[in-house]
């Protein structure tokens, strides 16, 4: 049976979310896109074979037609419109951040629990794509032995707005790490330390954090804005045995005028374009079936790196190593 899905949000990520659902989705009907500018969500609509537009998010999660939904409107309405995703009794595929405040997200978990079931699926992809599976997988079979470390950096070309701060890098940007370095390793964070270094100019500088897990190891992150060359991921996880380094993605080179060169992206979607699909797919899987994905980032996830990211913002300002202290885990989400 077909499950009918509204998108909420018309943006660049309820877009790319809405072409998902009408391309790559057997059993999925776009059924709404909803967004406050109706010129934008008419266009997505009709870019995507969408059988009705609106611009009341709560008015589309109570419609009898639509039987779950996607949240890619901005931050701050994630946590609220998760809730009345729970109260309808339908399943949502959140974009991250579930909220920025660690106490929203408990907000969301209580009524989770209260509702005796799990709704929230959030939007941590990096968790589908393939260079984490690998080292998630070489980890647990043994071959690099005990892990001790884990190096992360993550760059893009500029600031997505004038007003972009150091703390922002944390809270906004770093969260993608947050997720899957804890997935990877399979262990929560026990303190973290941040740091930046001054720019000459007013652009946001890089922010460098060091955090210590609850299993010993030590983790880097460094989140850099404004790199200016592209957009370029990379992680690499060291154990004990050996390593294991995420390549770079480049499926041409080109030589000419006695040089060699590849290309960056510009940005994360393509990057990142297959572990949407995979992440979309174990959401229509959860919509049909029930059955909560293996890999899935629960709310408990969501907290865990609204946490994380409350303490890092605490440690850039402060000067100081901060501790990333968790409410005990809810047994609802064991």
């Amino acid at each position: 049976m077909t499950k009918r899905i509204a998108v909420i949000g018309a943006g660049l990520m309820g877009a790319d979310h809405a072409r998902i659902v009408a391309a790559d989705l057997p059993g999925a009907t776009l059924q709404v896109i909803c967004d406050m500018d109706q010129a934008r969500a008419r266009r997505v609509a009709d870019d995507c074979g969408a059988l009705d537009v609106s611009s009341d998010p709560e008015a589309t999660i109570a419609r009898s037609d639509v039987d779950a939904v996607i949240i890619a409107s901005p931050d701050f309405t994630h946590a609220p419109l998760s809730i009345a995703c729970i109260k309808a009794g339908k399943r949502v595929l959140c974009e991250k951040p579930l909220s920025q405040s660690s106490k929203e997200c408990q907000a969301v978990m209580a009524a989770e629990r209260a509702a005796g079931a799990r709704f929230i699926q959030l939007g941590f992809m990096r968790r589908y794509d393939q260079s984490y599976i690998e080292m998630k997988a070489a980890l647990n079979d043994g071959t690099l032995g005990r892990a001790l470390m884990m190096h992360n950096f993550h760059r893009n070309v500029e600031t997505p707005a004038a007003d972009f701060t150091g703390a922002m890098a944390i809270t906004n940007s770093a969260p993608h790490e947050f997720d899957v370095v804890r997935l990877v390793l399979g262990c929560e964070y026990a303190t973290i330390s941040a740091y930046q270094p001054k720019r000459l100019d007013a652009r946001v500088a890089p922010v460098f954090m060091v955090l210590e897990t609850t299993a010993g190891q030590v983790v880097t992150i460094e989140i850099n804005n404004n790199a200016a060359y592209g957009y370029d991921v990379r992680a690499e996880l060291v154990g004990e045995a050996g390593s294991i380094a995420m390549n770079t993605i480049a499926y041409t080179r080109t030589d000419v005028k006695l040089a060699s060169s590849t290309r960056y992206d510009a940005d994360w979607r393509s990057r990142y374009a297959e572990a949407y699909r995979r992440q979309n797919r174990a959401f229509m899987n959860f919509v049909e079936t029930g059955d909560y994905p293996a890999t899935g980032a629960t709310c408990w996830d969501g907290y865990c790196a609204a946490i994380v990211a409350e303490a890092g913002v605490t440690a850039l300002n402060e000067g100081r190593k901060t501790p990333v202290d968790r409410i005990t885990k809810p047994e609802f989400y064991a």
